[in-house]
């Protein structure tokens, strides 16, 4: 997938992706080092199955103590 810079306003890179006429906001932070207007990325995602796995585990603890919850009263 690919996307060009349109603008960047107040250090906010939008991103329109190639064909698709859908916009991104980016920080510039996140984006390579002499990114300006007009840059053409290369665009992908991947992933964090660590993160995820957490996240789903947290979730899960937090929704047994309130079905838990209920189930007492």
């Amino acid at each position: 997938m690919k996307g060009v810079v349109d603008r960047i306003v107040d250090n906010i890179a939008v991103v329109i992706f190639e064909d698709q006429g859908v916009e991104l906001n980016v920080p510039m932070q996140h984006l390579p080092e002499g990114t300006i207007e007009g840059t053409w990325l290369a665009i992908g995602f991947t992933i964090d199955e660590e993160q995820t796995s957490d996240m789903y585990k947290k979730n899960k603890t937090l929704l047994d103590k309130l079905i838990g919850r209920k189930r007492k009263n």
